[in-house]
This record gives C-alpha cells, structure tokens and sequence, in this order.
C-alpha cells in the first residue's frame, strides 16, 4: 500500500510540474496585447495587410482591417474607431502611410496602448498631410496626380510600380493599382485635433526605399516625436514586402 501511495505521490509531482511548466512558458511566449487593428492608406485597401495578418494571427494575435473609406480624415476615424470599439482590451494600432494621419487621431481611443506608424505620416496636434508632404521634394518616381473634378487623386498608372510598390512584382502592384481607393484629397488638408502619439508610445518604421514619403520626411516626423525608429529596406508598401520585419515592430510594441 506504502509503495502505491509513493507511486502516487510520484507521479502527482510529475503532473504537477508539467502544469506549471507549461503555464510558465505559455506566460513567456503570450503577448501582452493580442489585439492589432490595421488602418491601410490612400491609393490602397485592407487587402494589401493579408501576409502580415498571417503571420501575427499565427502567433496568437486578435488582428481587425480596417477599411477606411477615404473620404475625409473624419470617416476614416470614426470607421477606425468602431473596430477599436469592439476589441476586448489594449490594442496596438498601426497605420501606414495616410493611415498613420488617421491613427494619430484615432489613437486617442480609451483602448489605444501603442502606436506603430510604417513608413506613414504623423502629424502634430493643428498639423496636416500636406504640410510635411511639403517639406521635401517629391521622388521623381512619386506619382500622385492632382485631384480630379470631384476632389479625387488618384496615383498615376505609369507611375505606380516604382513609385509604390517597387519591390513588389509588377502582377502585385497592377492588382494593388486596381483595388486602390478613391481618396478624397482634402482629408490631406485637415488638421489633427489632438496628437494620440504625444500622450502614448509610439513605433516607427522607415522604409528606406520609400518613393511616395521620402525617407527625410519619416526620419524628421518620427525624430520630433521621439517615436522609436526602425529602419527597414523596403518600398513604400514595406509591409507587404517586408510583413516578417514589420510584424517584429507590431509584436516589440505588444511587449511592453
């Protein structure tokens, strides 16, 4: 009877310590926000997200596209701020290029913990897009076209490739050409009400290559707001080309 009770025993203890050895290595390896929400840019839509919602719904992340309609910077807060809405806790919020604009203001949300700008704008409180579009040459490559007679811009075909996604096929960037939104420019002339970035923290991601916001540009908007830089060699669409690169920046940001 003794030695069954010690087998018992024994083998209570061996249970007991794969419990909490696995308990303590899923406490290791589980995020400490598993919420991201993604806000795409002009000339773009929530398809272009698809290999980095890979790779972070793979690790456990609770990950919402969000699908701006690109209307004014107004409509694309308060159609961020309804998938921040139904998130269930801290969420990091990304943006990438107009959408960087467009969290900076939508990052105010209550459930906002920090923010990821990829290769994106972010203005100052009382700032708007053009201001810093404006504060360095264009890359003879950038191919943004004056708005139309119904205040659209589109990006010009000829130019879209090299000037938006150079590191992508010409197969990828002819279906990002297509799928592109129909921005209304004067979202670009709207000023932020209230910087999210200067009261939360903030990550960003310079893609080096970028020929639609010159590097010079991210490099001064993220310097001034002390947001966390990284370097990434990569198109203006980084994120596509790049998703493993930056879904270490969104993963980094979900630590903290």
């Amino acid at each position: 009877m003794k030695t069954i009770f010690k087998s018992y025993l024994a083998f209570a203890a061996i249970i007991f310590s794969l419990v909490f050895t696995t308990a303590n290595v899923n406490a290791q390896t589980t995020p400490k926000i598993k919420n991201v929400v993604l806000v795409h840019g002009a000339f773009a839509d929530g398809s272009g997200w698809k290999g980095l919602y890979q790779i972070l719904t793979k690790k456990g992340y609770n990950v919402t596209i969000v699908q701006n309609p690109l209307s004014s910077l107004e409509d694309d807060v308060r159609a961020t701020n309804l998938a921040l809405d139904k998130q269930d806790g801290p969420t990091i919020l990304v943006g990438h290029s107009w959408g960087g604009t467009v969290i900076t203001e939508a990052g105010n949300h209550p459930k906002v913990a920090a923010l990821v700008y990829v290769a994106a704008l972010q203005p100052d409180s009382g700032e708007n897009s053009v201001q810093w579009l404006q504060t360095a040459p264009p890359a003879p490559e950038n191919g943004v076209l004056p708005p139309d007679d119904k205040g659209i811009a589109y990006y010009d075909k000829a130019k879209f490739h090299a000037g938006f996604a150079g590191d992508l096929s010409k197969e990828d960037a002819d279906f990002m050409f297509a799928s592109q939104g129909a921005f209304y420019a004067n979202g670009f002339g709207t000023p932020i009400t209230k910087a999210a970035w200067r009261t939360k923290p903030s990550y960003g991601i310079i893609a080096t290559e970028d020929k639609s916001i010159v590097p010079s540009i991210q490099h001064a908007m993220y310097k001034r707001s002390n947001t966390k830089i990284t370097e990434i060699k990569g198109s203006h669409v980084v994120f596509i080309s790049q998703p493993a690169k930056v879904a270490d920046v969104i993963i980094e940001a979900s630590k903290k």
